[in-house]
């Protein structure tokens, strides 16, 4: 294809070497002339391993070119990919000027022309930007067929970009509706199989994926600086913790849903946050984590409270499935609250009986929800027939039980991701978050 990339900055010129190198025929665009005149002769603006090998050769080649003028790009192009920076304002929010004054270069070029064109957005921007300039800038050549529009995020990191190019860790394409199909000589472009989202799905990829990596780092640094305290090696500490590819690098507990709770990880994170307090240390993100939890479960109360219903079912109880363990689970945090606010409960779990309970399991329930007996049912069915709201953190019962007690007002709050619910005749409002 031949493509315009606009920003001859890190992530255009290596986009522009990379995609050189597959045959494609590169205009890059970019308003300082210097770095026009350079990459012209095949000298790449930044210091990357494996980017002046590529730009000379595409150079030479004369897959690479570049210039000032942005219609003489477009006209020459039958794609353009805008990758120039997003820089932070004093505010700590991103400055999208150079993506808007770049996207109207393109559209007044496009509405001139009345050409077909292909346009993808690089530049990383916040959830909702590719929609509020598409709106404003492109409206009518979407609407006239012309101009089909993607967000694709770059997943590139200094040091390793022209590898993380051509061997990408992810691939995302962000459609208007996420579900319209592709071209496979689109989807190709920048290499791997992509997930297809809407736009704002893949701008929050990208936002979600740097947090994630923040985090790690700062998790990492704070294990290294409680075992520097405690003279431990908190290298060896975290490469055991990484050993485990079940639990710690998985998909595990990466599923918005319930707060957590059981008997550990709150049990464990309350009392190392003490120990670290009592050691004299700060440690912000430990710090914070029951934090965020307790305000999740505030959360979860006031969504389900936002039915404005009186008459709450539960089905499932126990912190997680096919257990009765019910300390500290956060379906009995809610169902404590909805109670002392004046709620109708009514709740089922298939696991859970009361005559059985021991030990610190019985004495918590006896001290926060004494009357927890009154309000079990005997199947899932009387919980439906007894409610208007219900929570749903387990199958304790299948679709087709279900169904004969399930009306067209009933709200259901599925907690556990089951998304077959969606077929029962009812107001379903998927995962809580």
């Amino acid at each position: 294809m031949n493509i315009s990339v606009f920003g001859l900055g890190y992530v255009g010129a290596v986009t522009a070497a990379c995609l050189a190198k597959k045959g494609h025929s590169i205009i890059g665009v970019d308003l300082h002339p210097a770095k026009v005149a350079a990459f012209n002769q095949g000298i790449s603006p930044i210091v990357e391993p494996g980017l002046d090998a590529l730009l000379k050769s595409g150079s030479a080649s004369g897959h690479i070119t570049a210039t000032v003028n942005a219609d003489e790009a477009v006209a020459n192009s039958e794609a353009s990919i805008i990758c120039v920076g997003t820089p932070s304002l004093p505010s700590g929010s991103l400055d999208l000027n150079y993506v808007l004054s770049v996207a109207r270069q393109i559209a007044a070029a496009l509405t001139a022309s009345k050409k077909a064109h292909v346009l993808i957005f690089r530049s990383t921007m916040l959830p909702g930007s590719t929609r509020r300039i598409v709106g404003e800038v492109f409206a009518g050549l979407v609407q006239a067929g012309t101009l089909q529009i993607y967000y694709c995020p770059e997943f590139l990191r200094e040091g390793t970009a022209v590898r993380d190019f051509d061997e990408p860790s992810l691939a995302v394409v962000g459609t208007e509706d996420g579900s319209s199909a592709v071209p496979e000589e689109i989807a190709g472009l920048l290499g791997g199989k992509p997930e297809l989202l809407r736009w704002e799905g893949a701008e929050m990829i990208k936002y979600s994926c740097n947090y994630f990596h923040a985090l790690k780092v700062g998790f990492a640094n704070e294990i290294g600086r409680l075992c520097k305290q405690l003279g431990e090696d908190g290298k060896r500490v975290m490469q055991v913790v990484c050993e485990d590819k079940k639990l710690n690098i998985s998909s595990y507990y990466m599923r918005p849903g319930a707060p957590f709770g059981g008997s550990c990880l709150p049990k464990d994170v309350s009392a190392l946050h003490a120990f670290v307090r009592h050691e004299g240390m700060s440690l912000p993100l430990l710090e914070n984590t029951l934090a965020t939890n307790a305000a999740h479960q505030q959360l979860f109360v006031q969504l389900i409270e936002s039915k404005q219903k009186r008459r709450i079912g539960f089905l499932g109880l126990a912190f997680k499935a096919d257990t009765d363990d019910l300390r500290g689970s956060p379906l009995v945090a809610a169902a404590e609250t909805l109670y002392g606010r004046g709620h109708s409960l009514s709740i089922f779990d298939p696991q859970i009986n009361l005559s059985r309970l021991i030990g610190s399991n019985e004495q918590q329930i006896q001290q926060r929800m004494p009357h927890l007996a009154q309000l079990m049912k005997s199947t899932a069915n009387e919980v439906l027939q007894n409610s208007d709201v219900i929570v749903i953190s387990q199958k304790c019962a299948t679709l087709e039980a279900l169904l004969p007690d399930v009306r067209p007002d009933h709200h259901i709050i599925d907690m556990n991701g089951w998304d077959e619910l969606r077929s029962l005749p009812c107001q379903y409002d998927g995962i809580c978050w």
